[in-house]
């Protein structure tokens, strides 16, 4: 495919409407010569926030808190809901996104001090709630790794969700954390199809890594689950019994899933996309996606923004409820206990 940047989700980088001045390869007038978008390399920027902890009141989630390490992913999946958040720094949503990394150096020692405050009340923290705590710089900086020894210094619950195979580095201190049942691991698997992944989520790890470390997670007795999603219908959604079955085999404890909904300038990255990928079937996934979401690809409504609404959702929502029963009748994962908490962290006298 002609100019087409191998290794990135997004192929363009669009607008950022909270900016007065953008930079265009383009001449709107068509008086100078097109200039192809170039594959940016990645740039970090380095940020000391005064808060890491964030509370999310959505009735859609169950988690309240997460922590989120770094801004911008260079995973670069093309559906991202995080890309919108970007454009808060600054940033465009689409290339700017996978290649200009926000760094927050500081993430342990303020966990810490936020950890220590008296009114602190203990819930279980999400890593991360909106960019993957296991991106690719994550193996140079290691402030995931940084944050679970703080959990684990102060005995605190939490769950990462990640794409990425590096989170095995880890398993010294996840294993110290399961044994208190203070942490649920759970991979993001969206498709078996490794073509697929990919073009669709290019820098995550390959499906066989994925699975070969939810049976290893498993075999070392931390509860280990798997999130299927987005599922987006007329690319993954046929693959719903395939991936039930498969990680289920691999002792994955539960699957959930979501829809896709392509909020704010995600819809017209995720369109180019689809349009340069599949031109065949362009039509007919975009028209799926609609048919989810009230007529439209974005969707803001609790509940249905999740599992959509609609014949279409109403068939993978069956689809799923039978492989599930089929492949994972007793799927549960343990409550992680709240009760360890050191209020004081490991301070002593001796």
């Amino acid at each position: 495919m002609v100019n087409y940047l191998k290794g990135k989700g997004a192929q363009f980088n669009p607008v950022n409407k909270f900016l007065k001045h953008h930079f265009s390869t383009e001449d709107p007038d068509g008086y100078s010569e097109y200039s192809p978008v170039v594959k940016p390399k990645t740039q970090v920027f380095f940020e000391n926030p005064k808060k890491i902890i964030s509370k999310n009141d959505s009735p859609d989630l169950n988690m309240v808190n997460s922590i989120n390490p770094y801004q911008g992913c260079e995973h670069g999946c093309i559906y991202c809901y995080a890309r919108n958040s970007h454009q808060y720094w600054g940033f465009g949503a689409g290339l700017d996104f996978e290649s200009k990394i926000v760094v927050k150096k500081n993430v342990a020692d303020t966990l810490r001090k936020e950890l220590l405050n008296p009114n602190w009340e203990v819930a279980p923290i999400m890593l991360s709630g909106n960019t993957d705590c296991y991106q690719p710089l994550e193996r140079k900086f290691k402030l995931t790794r940084k944050i679970l020894h703080v959990l684990n210094e102060f005995k605190h619950p939490a769950i990462i969700l990640t794409k990425n195979a590096l989170i095995e580095r880890d398993m010294d201190i996840i294993s110290e954390l399961a044994s208190d049942n203070l942490i649920h691991v759970a991979f993001s698997i969206t498709t078996l199809d490794e073509k697929l992944r990919r073009i669709m989520e290019p820098r995550t790890a390959t499906i066989k890594a994925k699975l070969r470390l939810i049976e290893r997670f498993s075999k070392e007795g931390i509860p280990v689950g798997v999130m299927h999603a987005p599922i987006i219908p007329g690319l993954n959604h046929h693959e719903i019994p395939n991936v039930m079955k498969a990680v289920a085999d691999a002792g994955a404890g539960m699957v959930g899933y979501t829809v896709v909904r392509l909020n704010g300038v995600i819809g017209d990255i995720t369109r180019d996309w689809l349009e340069k990928n599949f031109p065949d079937r362009f039509s007919k996934v975009w028209n799926h996606i609609k048919s989810m979401h009230g007529g439209n690809v974005n969707d803001s409504n609790w509940g249905r923004r999740i599992v959509g609404d609609g014949q279409i959702a109403l068939t993978i929502k069956k689809l799923h409820e039978v492989s599930r029963r089929k492949y994972l009748p007793n799927a549960i994962m343990p409550e992680l206990n709240t009760s360890m908490f050191r209020r004081r962290g490991n301070f002593s006298l001796f």
